[in-house]
């Protein structure tokens, strides 16, 4: 059967999306403030996953500038109510803001929700600093 190229292209725009282009749960490093012996990280969190998250911890490990390990810490977003976003920052100690060169999301520390993180985390970063996943 062979169909128009008006068929075919609604007939494409009527299958479901994939899971690629699904709803996600973002986390975004927006920004860094140097703080008094500390470094305050800014994150933007985005909950488009279609269900409420009553808890989200990740385990975070911040890198300097030499490729060495600054920092292990646990980054608890609380809850993340469907789409909704929510501004969460953290005071890491004894870090200087500019040191840090990435960020790893080493892994999910808790995640209380009908959402499957590991499948709909979606990590950036508006700086220059590398943020992995």
């Amino acid at each position: 059967m062979r169909l128009r190229l008006p068929a075919l292209l609604a007939a494409l725009l009527a299958l479901p999306a994939s899971a690629a282009a699904e709803a996600a749960l973002t986390i975004e490093l927006n920004a860094l403030e140097p703080q008094e012996n500390a470094c305050r990280m800014i994150f933007v969190a985005e909950n488009a996953a279609g269900a409420d998250l009553e808890a989200l911890v990740l385990e975070a490990v911040l890198f300097d500038r030499g490729g060495r390990v600054a920092a292990l810490t646990l980054l608890d977003f609380r809850e993340l109510p469907a789409g909704r976003l929510r501004v969460r920052s953290f005071d890491i100690a004894g870090i200087d803001c500019a040191a840090i060169e990435r960020v790893l999301i080493n892994d999910i520390a808790r995640c209380e929700g009908a959402v499957d993180c590991a499948a709909a985390l979606e990590m950036r970063s508006r700086l220059e600093i590398e943020l992995l996943q």
